[in-house]
């Protein structure tokens, strides 16, 4: 009997973004204590962007794809705690189940193992979530890798609590509204940096009480200094960063989408008493309390645009461009 198969967005042939290409691949199969989820929609990330950068080409075929939402298809072996045709989220982030056992190095779908820009990914059952009420497919596709890491930044390593006040640069990123939108849900003021005169209108829609038009090298300080300030910039904004903290404040870094290499006075950190976290993405554990979190708020991730699965490579193409307010998503399956 063939072996059915499956269409999938791969990485191979070349590296960098010429090496993105659509294949018909054969369906993967649910190991044991695994599920076979079919994938409705399915929601793209710069993660993808950088796998592909550290890939030459040569490697065999990958298929992209952190993010994703869909139905389950079967079950491998000993999986246990979901059944066929139930409606889930997957959780991209493997082999990390508890907040505070760092695994070094995160493993995520689609960087490798094979992930979810494809008609069926095969993850552990442990990665699969409900679909949480009121989302549609497009939305519960574009939630998983931005809930997590928003939460992770926000709540695990950044410790903010209502009232206080919180920085978000690059806020059109799926990070960036995902933070928006948990940190004003936990009661705290948010204050948000673009280099967009139409983002920065949008990030007000959002709900954001201040938005700061960001230049080259930096920010103007904003009206009050910040609690908290959560970056996936890097380089670029970093003194902007440290100069709107008040004393004692936090800055949570996740990205180094302008450089990793920052120069700062010692003297500063320690003597205006600020604290310097690294995070990314999150645990199994903070996954689940993410989706919590999204259920308990209403919370609907923001979608920039949906597209089909043949226009899914341009998709990712037009991802290094950066003129997105929230996530892309594509439908993968009816």
């Amino acid at each position: 009997m063939d072996q059915p198969t499956m269409r999938a967005v791969v990485h191979a042939g070349a590296p960098g973004v010429a090496g993105f290409r659509t294949a018909l691949l054969p369906r993967p199969e649910p190991g044991p204590g695994q599920v076979l989820v079919r994938i409705h929609c399915a929601a793209l990330n710069r993660h993808d962007l950088f796998v592909a950068a550290g890939r030459d080409g040569t490697e065999p075929p990958l298929v992209v794809g952190s993010d994703g939402a869909g139905e389950v298809a079967a079950l491998g072996p000993g999986a246990s705690g979901v059944a066929v045709g139930d409606e889930v989220v997957v959780d991209p982030t493997l082999g990390w189940p508890a907040a505070d056992d760092v695994p070094g190095v995160p493993r995520l779908l689609g960087g490798p193992p094979d992930g979810t820009l494809a008609e069926y990914v095969v993850v552990p059952a442990a990665n699969v979530h409900p679909r949480p009420e009121g989302l549609d497919w497009v939305e519960a596709a574009a939630l998983p890798l931005v809930a997590v890491t928003s939460f992770r930044a926000l709540f695990t390593r950044g410790g903010l609590r209502a009232g206080q006040h919180v920085l978000v640069p690059a806020v059109s990123s799926g990070v960036g509204t995902m933070c928006v939108l948990m940190a004003l849900a936990a009661g705290a003021r948010v204050t948000a940096v673009t280099r967009s005169a139409a983002k920065a209108e949008a990030a007000r829609a959002l709900g954001a009480h201040e938005v700061i038009l960001g230049v080259d090298g930096g920010y103007p300080a904003p009206r009050t200094p910040v609690d908290l300030v959560v970056d996936s910039v890097g380089a670029a904004y970093f003194a902007s960063h440290l100069a709107a903290l008040r004393s004692g404040g936090r800055l949570v870094t996740l990205g180094a989408t302008t450089g990793p290499d920052v120069s700062v006075s010692l003297r500063e950190l320690f003597f205006r008493q600020i604290s310097v976290v690294g995070t990314s993405v999150g645990s199994s554990e903070e996954f689940a309390e993410a989706m919590a979190f999204v259920r308990r708020h209403d919370l609907r991730p923001v979608v920039h645009d949906v597209r089909p699965f043949d226009e899914a490579v341009q998709a990712l193409h037009d991802l290094r461009e950066s003129g997105h307010f929230g996530k892309s998503v594509i439908r993968v399956s009816a």
